[in-house]
């Protein structure tokens, strides 16, 4: 009963701890759109499994990176160029106008979902974070198999978000065109806000 718990426990925190507007939930957004459902699904799946990475380092070494709090600020420093770049580049994407049907993302799903969920620097201290907090409140173990099951439950939760995400992106596609046209301007606004937001998080640890 107590890996079901850890099971659930890490659904929720994937699920609710990434449900505002992010950037692997609008490149969801974005796949769903342009590319179908089922691109759409192959990404998250990519996306979904570097999770499972990230949260067992993060369960796995909590003790270690609290530690060395250094190697937290260079993620962050490492994930505020990624996000400028990658603002830069859908802020181009977007100047060029394509017609929504024709602008048929031309990457593999799978592999930009295990790139783009790789580069998110925000990851690791998020379950870091998470795990310290159920830890002191009793409700985490931090040791294996409970971390392992926890990790399983998490990336669940991740992949069933970014599914909900593209869901309901097919869904207003088909009666919000304007999302469809500017998807690349959202989506260049939103990484150089995580761009300023890391920055400023950064200035405050």
């Amino acid at each position: 009963m107590i890996y079901i718990f850890h099971i659930f426990l890490g659904f929720i925190m994937g699920y609710f701890g990434l449900i505002t507007p992010g950037m692997l939930n609008m490149t969801s957004v974005k796949y769903s759109i342009e590319n179908g459902m089922r691109e759409a699904l192959i990404f998250s799946a990519g996306a979904a499994g570097i999770v499972f990475i990230q949260a067992m380092i993060a369960l796995g070494f909590t003790d270690y990176l609290a530690n060395h709090p250094e190697i937290i600020a260079n993620l962050k420093i490492a994930g505020i160029i990624v996000f400028i770049l990658l603002s830069v580049f859908f802020f181009i994407q977007a100047k060029k106008n394509v017609q929504i049907k024709n602008s048929k993302m031309k990457s593999k799903p799978f592999v930009t979902g295990i790139f783009m969920s790789s580069i998110n620097m925000l990851a690791i201290p998020f379950y870091l974070a998470l795990s310290a907090f159920l830890n002191a409140r009793g409700h985490l173990t931090l040791s294996q198999p409970h971390i392992t099951f926890f990790v399983i439950g998490a990336v669940l939760g991740a992949f069933s978000l970014f599914v909900t995400y593209a869901y309901f992106a097919s869904y207003i596609s088909k009666r919000i065109r304007f999302i469809a046209r500017n998807i690349n301007i959202i989506l260049g606004f939103l990484f150089l806000f995580l761009a300023v937001l890391t920055f400023l998080k950064g200035l405050n640890s």
